[in-house]
């Protein structure tokens, strides 16, 4: 039972299958809402916010876009398209322009939403924080001073730990990699100074650790300098608080780990789920975390274990996630991987980071 084929789902539903909705829902920031004497059980949308998520490997998602296009065969069962199509009916704002249907669908179009960028400066607690559970960071749709922006919010927030991750390493390593990059995140993090009063939440902004009193004062490895138009930021680059990753699926799909290791990032991983064949060609040189898991849903492809143990068994010094079995639900196969959870994350060194 596909989600976005569902109006409603009847008591009657077996249990794993509700939990399925209840997990994808919860990482799209959809409440899932059940009455155990109501005749349905239903979902119910929370907007402009996100939430803590049910992915075993983050602690919360954020949107800032949301839709995307399929573009290899890991995404032909993609949760988000058949989720995106169920907000829509619902009336989510976020998912009201339909993609192209022959990579894409209802409620799936490529959306920037200004109003979710700000979000993660308002979270006092420090989280790890999936972006774009909902999307691709690197869509050509996704303008460059939108990810500028993003880039940005997550330098003023070193609090958090931003996992990105896309299957479009290529573009995003074409603006990482670029100085005139770096200087638009930077007046980007100086807009959003200027414009946060001091007694008026200026505590949102993190600079290393050290808040930012007025604008006199330097965060730990920021600096600041007077130019004709103003005082203008400066931040480190790589940021410290940014891991960058690519999703890989097929043994086809292996350059993409090749591209990553140019990007600078303070960590650097690999999605391989769902993975869908071995990985002989997989160099996995300067990556620093492998997640690995199968596919789940009704369409799912099975996972050949042999194919987790090998890149286990060659992984060397890269700490492995091991995620799920896969199945009808994403806990219908568990997650064990020869009698043990795998639930290994990158050791962080902020003084260490990949240039």
């Amino acid at each position: 039972m596909c989600i976005a084929q569902l109006a409603s789902v009847r008591c009657g539903t077996p249990s794993n299958v509700v939990r399925n909705i209840r997990d994808r829902c919860t990482d799209a920031n959809v409440a899932f809402t059940s009455n155990v004497s109501a005749p349905t059980r239903h979902l119910s949308v929370r907007r402009g916010m996100s939430t803590n998520s049910t992915i075993e490997w983050t602690e919360t998602t954020w949107n800032p876009t949301t839709g995307c296009d399929r573009i290899s065969p890991g995404c032909d069962n993609c949760y988000a398209l058949a989720l995106a199509k169920r907000l829509k009916a619902m009336g989510s704002a976020k998912y009201q322009v339909d993609g192209d249907p022959r990579t894409s669908g209802p409620g799936f179009g490529v959306m920037v939403h200004p109003s979710a960028i700000d979000e993660p400066l308002k979270w006092r607690t420090p989280r790890k924080v999936f972006v774009n559970s909902m999307s691709d960071i690197a869509h050509v749709r996704v303008g460059t001073e939108d990810v500028a922006r993003i880039w940005a919010v997550m330098a003023l927030t070193s609090r958090h730990q931003y996992q990105v991750l896309t299957k479009r390493p290529k573009r995003l390593a074409k603006m990482l990699l670029d100085p005139a990059f770096a200087a638009l995140v930077a007046q980007e993090a100086t807009n959003i100074i200027e414009r946060t009063p001091p007694h008026l939440g200026r505590w949102r902004l993190d600079l290393g650790g050290d808040r930012v009193a007025g604008d006199s004062g330097v965060g730990d490895t920021w600096a600041a300098k007077e130019t004709a138009d103003g005082m203008l930021w400066s931040l480190p680059w790589p940021l410290p608080n940014v891991w960058v990753g690519t999703s890989i699926e097929l043994d086809e799909y292996c350059w993409r780990a090749d591209v990553l290791r140019t990007i600078p990032a303070a960590v650097r991983f690999l999605s391989c789920e769902p993975l869908l064949g071995p990985l002989p060609s997989l160099d996995l040189t300067g990556i620093d975390w492998l997640i690995v898991g199968g596919e789940s849903g009704a369409n799912s492809r099975p996972l050949n274990m042999h194919w987790v143990r090998d890149l286990r068994d060659r992984r060397g010094d890269t700490a492995l996630f091991f995620k799920q079995v896969g199945g009808l639900t994403p806990k219908a196969g568990g997650r064990l991987l020869d009698g043990r959870t795998w639930d290994e994350y990158p050791v962080i060194d902020r003084e260490e980071v990949h240039v």
